[in-house]
């Protein structure tokens, strides 16, 4: 019988370097977006950085904007507060 683990998509369980490698978007500019409080990682442990699927969805969002809109994380920001 095979094991099912289910999560809820606001439990915080990706860590940086997973999200990079998912939505394609540079640590530093995940960073930059967590000060700029666009996107906001939960702190685990030694300040290691922790995503949701919930965080994931947004930040495709936020990468279409940036990468084929050419918008600017103050520009993503104003959006989202807007639209979530």
């Amino acid at each position: 019988m095979p094991y099912r683990v289910k999560i809820d998509p606001e439990d915080p369980v990706y860590v940086i370097g997973v999200v990079c490698r998912l939505v394609d978007i540079p640590v530093w500019t995940l960073r930059q977006l967590d000060k700029a409080g666009v996107v906001r990682a939960k702190r685990a442990g030694k300040g290691n950085r922790l995503y949701s699927f919930k965080d994931l969805k947004k930040l495709e969002y936020v990468h279409y904007l940036m990468e084929k809109k050419h918008v600017n994380i103050h520009g993503v920001k104003i959006i989202l507060e807007k639209e979530f």
